[in-house]
């Protein structure tokens, strides 16, 4: 019985939308596909009838967040992953996150490392990966994936969970999970949220997965619009006072690598 699904949360006329179908139809454990979208066209109706994959409308509000929580929204399975369509995942991603997840008691979300392409190249690892890498080296503590601490300590220096990556538990989750506060940092405001619950944030420190980097990609968009540093202060500031807050914004925003 299928344990996982893939929501790919679709939108106007992706080049890379194959490639990252392929990837997840390649899944060495099968998973339930499903495509969903507010911006409905020929393209995808096209894609979806050429990969056999379930196309659904989502005829309501339509942003980012909206869309995610939407797609969510159509998983009957335990667990759940939120396909971004430029990205592709490794084969063995669904097995080894289920098995990871399955040797907890209580987990809440998986998540794994990831590397990038550019274009269709895979990237050399960035600094910034690195530093993500890094900043989630206490979550491999004895108990550290339990640690409502630990995880809001890591979580109050940045974002190194990577959003594309995360496998939800989707019987410890409440929908809608994403709010329309962010345009940039809405998974961050999510992982926030959930840190302050019981159970595991289950780490896999494996790149199974990888983010890919082009012009028109939303994450691009953000850090040219210069969304995210304001976004970031906002988030800070869930963990610390004003002042410091500022502070660490300040050397966050000059170690992100935007390339």
């Amino acid at each position: 019985m299928t344990k996982h699904t893939f929501v790919i949360c679709a939108y106007k006329e992706s080049p890379y939308l194959g490639a990252c179908i392929r990837s997840l139809q390649r899944q060495t454990v099968p998973s339930r596909i499903v495509m969903v979208t507010g911006t409905p066209n020929d393209y995808l109706f096209g894609m979806a009838e050429e990969y056999g994959v379930e196309l659904v409308i989502n005829t309501g509000k339509t942003s980012i967040t909206d869309d995610w929580n939407f797609g969510l929204s159509q998983v009957t399975t335990k667990y759940a992953t939120i396909a971004h369509q430029d990205d592709v995942y490794a084969a063995s991603y669904v097995e080894r996150m289920v098995a990871a997840a399955e040797k907890k008691k209580k987990p809440v979300i998986a998540f794994s490392d990831y590397g990038e392409l550019k274009g269709s190249v895979i990237a050399p690892i960035s600094g910034m990966l690195k530093i993500k890498e890094l900043m989630l080296l206490p979550m491999r503590l004895p108990r550290g994936e339990e640690s409502r601490f630990i995880r809001r300590r890591v979580l109050s220096m940045g974002n190194p969970i990577p959003c594309p990556s995360v496998m939800y538990c989707m019987d410890r989750i409440t929908l809608p999970l994403f709010q329309d506060n962010f345009t940039a940092d809405e998974d961050w405001e999510a992982w926030e949220k959930l840190s302050k619950e019981k159970g595991s944030f289950v780490y896999v420190p494996k790149r199974l997965m990888l983010h890919r980097i082009h012009e028109d990609s939303t994450t691009h968009k953000m850090f040219e619009e210069n969304k995210r540093t304001v976004e970031d202060l906002e988030m800070f500031r869930k963990f610390w006072p004003k002042p410091v807050a500022k502070l660490i914004n300040r050397f966050y925003s000059k170690a992100a690598d935007y390339e």
